[in-house]
């Protein structure tokens, strides 16, 4: 009796134990690196439309990874494009996509902005940040340049 006692004990545990609910979750993050080239590529294309632009590249949490504001640009772009990937990260969507919440009571939170220029980094079915830009004239202007900037890497995150 003792016996069955056991096997049947064992096997209830060892089913608890193998249950779909994980104790940890893994997440993959952007590297000092990556987010360094996103940045330097989402200047890059900015600057051959003549435009001098703040780029901020965040984490899925919107906790700032890397900020560049480049020579001539304002120094509010880098708080612009800060809140516009923060924006992206925490809605995971493109800001541009959500301009309308701009007149919503999201509007009055201090770190988000609802303009264009914001764009969620995912790749391979991975949520990894987002980048924003700020600076030139137009919003869809940072947007394009936001998405050079994660195009730069795109690729290589696919493959992981």
């Amino acid at each position: 009796m003792r016996a069955i006692v056991l096997i049947f004990f064992s096997v209830f545990c060892s089913s608890l134990w193998a249950s779909d609910d994980p104790l940890v979750i893994s997440t993959k993050r952007l590297t000092m690196e990556s987010s360094l080239k996103m940045a330097r590529a989402a200047i890059q294309s900015c600057r051959k439309k003549g435009i001098q632009v703040g780029v901020t590249v965040v984490d899925r949490n919107g906790q700032s990874q890397v900020m560049l504001r480049d020579v001539l640009a304002p120094f509010l772009t880098v708080e612009v494009s800060m809140k516009k990937a923060n924006t992206s990260a925490m809605f995971m969507a493109a800001t541009s996509a959500m301009e309308r919440q701009g007149s919503s009571s999201l509007a009055h939170m201090d770190n988000l902005m609802f303009g264009a220029g914001g764009l969620p980094i995912q790749a391979g079915g991975e949520m990894y940040g987002a980048i924003g830009v700020s600076g030139a004239p137009d919003g869809k202007l940072d947007e394009e340049c936001a998405q050079a900037g994660i195009d730069a890497i795109k690729e290589d995150l696919e493959m992981m």
